[in-house]
């Protein structure tokens, strides 16, 4: 079992969905003096994915040391066109797992790079749950998403900037590499030594992340410390909703020992299947109490939770098999009464706005063969991304893309 870091001292702020998050991120791009390092699922050559590329390459053209790293399968589209003008100015672009395409469907769905990660010169630091792409902002139109991010300073950047750097491919020549990983490994962690770690503000603030090694339920596990230790309410509001029965047990316990136990689900989802997995535990969670809203204005994205007045989550994980069990996530979780203040106005500027609750009379009745359906959906559903994640051709690899210089022969 891995250990929680927690640090004091840190500075969050909450930004939600595109019309926040980018022109903040953009704007510190433009101030950034030594390096910036990004992951991001989705990166499109759209009106969220062009401005991005060229702050990118106005930082870069300033001697800025720039390394992204996007998903191979959620960036599947990224042309060379678009990305060259970034790989001549010297920025390096990593693609995690590139998929390849058999008979026109892509493969390699499992195990994806989901976090969002951004860290501008070892300082400041960005975590959620929002994308590089068109459908973050609300000019795409009504399948534009909710989301949230924290912006993060203070010593917890420190965290975030290790696991970046962990992350990057190793530049070491193949001849090197039996060796190469503890020189690599000496080099991040002297490079993350050098984050500052002044007092910047209040927060109480842990980097929690799950992988295929050593942290496969750290973010489960954190959210079920949270609910267990909740004394008045809990909300929250997850775009995928699909937990395990041991955090489902947990939300029960919680309801009927007198918390306020709501959640905000997908009443419009981007993915029929993802409203359906839901309802088959409306019943469940309903008999102990538990409130369930439906959020039907646009698709719901956000990966957040609060509980209590001073505990939140707020980060890339869903509470679905697919985030718990093979994704590579990342979420903060803060001890600060000011940022549950600002995520518990949003949310319920939501419920009270955008919501509709739903009934004990809505949710399916669980008849016995019905309840028996029920039980063997879950668990082929919770399951099998997990079995099948351990497949061979489902170990992911990295692509560097290669620049001028690498193409130049000696």
């Amino acid at each position: 079992m891995s250990r929680t870091h927690w640090h004091e001292g840190n500075r969050v702020a909450l930004l939600e969905n595109g019309e926040e998050f980018y022109p903040r991120v953009f704007e510190m791009m433009a101030q950034a003096q030594r390096e910036i390092l990004l992951e991001t699922f989705i990166f499109f050559d759209d009106p969220a994915g062009q401005p991005l590329r060229d702050a990118v390459l106005e930082a870069a053209g300033r001697g800025v040391q720039i390394q992204m790293t996007v998903d191979g399968w959620g960036s599947e589209t990224l042309t060379q066109d678009f990305l060259q003008p970034m790989i001549d100015a010297g920025v390096r672009i990593h693609i995690y797992d590139p998929v390849k395409r058999i008979f026109g469907h892509r493969t390699h769905i499992f195990r994806r790079l989901h976090r969002k990660l951004i860290v501008i010169d070892q300082r400041i630091a960005w975590c959620g749950g929002i994308n590089f792409s068109h459908d973050h902002l609300r000019s795409y139109g009504p399948h534009s998403k909710q989301d949230y991010a924290l912006e993060l300073e203070g010593p917890a950047v420190a965290d975030i900037y290790r696991e970046m750097l962990r992350m990057l491919p190793s530049d070491e020549p193949p001849r090197r590499r039996p060796w190469g990983w503890l020189r690599r490994r000496a080099r991040q962690q002297q490079q993350a030594a050098m984050v500052p770690t002044t007092r910047v503000g209040d927060a109480l603030v842990a980097f929690v992340i799950r992988d295929n090694g050593r942290h496969r339920a750290d973010i489960e596990r954190i959210y079920r410390v949270g609910i267990r230790a909740a004394k008045h309410r809990i909300v929250i509001a997850n775009a995928y909703f699909f937990p395990g029965y041991r955090l489902l047990r947990d939300l029960r316990r919680a309801a009927r020992r007198g918390v306020d136990v709501r959640l905000i689900l997908q009443g419009n989802p981007d993915m029929q299947w993802v409203q359906w997995a839901a309802n088959t535990l409306h019943d469940y969670l309903l008999r102990a109490g538990v409130h369930i809203y439906e959020y039907c204005e646009r698709p719901m994205h956000a990966k957040v939770a609060i509980i209590d007045d001073d505990w939140s989550t707020v980060g890339s994980s869903n509470l679905d098999p697919l985030s718990l069990f093979l994704n590579l996530e990342a979420n903060l979780v803060v001890h600060d009464r000011g940022l549950v203040r600002d995520i518990d106005a949003s949310l319920t500027r939501l419920m009270d706005r955008h919501c509709r609750e739903i009934g004990p009379e809505e949710a399916t009745r669980r008849t016995m063969i019905r309840q028996l359906m029920s039980y063997l959906a879950y668990h082929i559903s919770r399951r099998l991304p997990s079995l099948a994640g351990w497949l061979p051709a489902h170990a992911p690899k990295h692509a560097t893309l290669p620049s001028v210089e690498a193409d130049t022969p000696p």
